[in-house]
């Protein structure tokens, strides 16, 4: 078992490794348009996953086989620690490459130097590191955005969105960004726009079935940033089931209208009598 997880620790970072040179040297070769392609929905939605869920669900079905039935669940887990160690390793060592073929900018102003000193080495890298474990949540809401959510917009009217504009990446064009402080830079770059584009549909959701402000003034203050029609048009939270009623007829009338939140910029804009997006995917 020992020497499958050696392998699979191997094979899985030079795969990664191997990719990532690969996504350097497209605009090289003449295909700069499939580098950008790969950096927006859903190519990039395909770049994420081979750098961050496919190496572990792959680990985990070799290391399970080899194993047999016996002890499958802790060959899964051995299986998925291999996968994790070649992911950490590959984001190291090309991080350390990037910086190498960099040297102006890796001796230049950094990120990384800059919040070092403030709250020191170990802590500053523990704490980054640490913030790898919500890439399965993020991946979790990606999926989510792309499975649970078209439906509703054929079910109830919700309006489209072109996924592109909101989950993209780049980060990488800005000057001196380099190595480490790169990689985290568009980690942070897709989260963003995972999680925003999550919150956008969200929007729909609360507003067309339960909009009524929340008992909790605190609460109603903390989400409005979130949820704009918490003072846009919900009903107070000592109203009646009468004012729902009428809030519901009065923002989603029976006409050809995409059914959004009280906000959205779909119900300022008119084509043909019906309302629209400006695109979607």
């Amino acid at each position: 078992m020992l020497i499958t997880l050696i392998w699979l620790f191997a094979i899985t970072l030079a795969a990664l490794l191997a990719a990532a040179l690969l996504l350097h040297t497209l605009p090289k070769v003449g295909l700069a348009a499939l580098t950008r392609w790969l950096a927006a929905a859903p190519g990039l939605d395909l770049a994420v996953a081979y750098f961050t869920v496919a190496p572990q669900v792959v680990a985990i079905i070799i290391a399970v086989n080899t194993r047999g039935q016996t002890n499958a669940w802790a060959a899964a887990g051995l299986g998925l620690l291999a996968a994790i160690a070649a992911q950490v390793a590959a984001t190291t060592l090309w991080g350390w490459a990037h910086e190498l073929c960099n040297p102006k900018a890796r001796r230049g102003p950094r990120i990384v130097a800059t919040l070092n000193r403030k709250v020191g080495r170990f802590r500053n890298h523990t704490a980054v590191w640490w913030t790898a474990w919500a890439v399965p949540l993020f991946a979790l809401v990606r999926i989510a955005e792309l499975l649970i959510y078209p439906p509703l917009i054929w079910l109830v009217k919700f309006p489209r969105y072109k996924q592109s504009e909101w989950v993209n990446i780049s980060r990488h064009k800005f000057d001196g960004l380099v190595g480490h402080d790169l990689i985290w830079c568009l980690y942070c770059d897709w989260m963003t726009g995972v999680w925003s584009l999550g919150t956008e549909m969200l929007r729909n959701v609360e507003s067309f079935w339960c909009p009524i402000r929340f008992d909790s003034s605190k609460k109603c203050e903390n989400c409005t940033m979130d949820f704009p029609d918490i003072d846009a048009g919900w009903v107070p939270s000592d109203g009646t089931m009468g004012d729902v009623v009428k809030v519901l007829e009065q923002k989603y009338p029976r006409e050809g209208r995409a059914y959004a939140w009280f906000g959205h910029p779909v119900r300022l804009t008119r084509e043909g009598g019906d309302l629209h997006t400006d695109g979607s995917d």
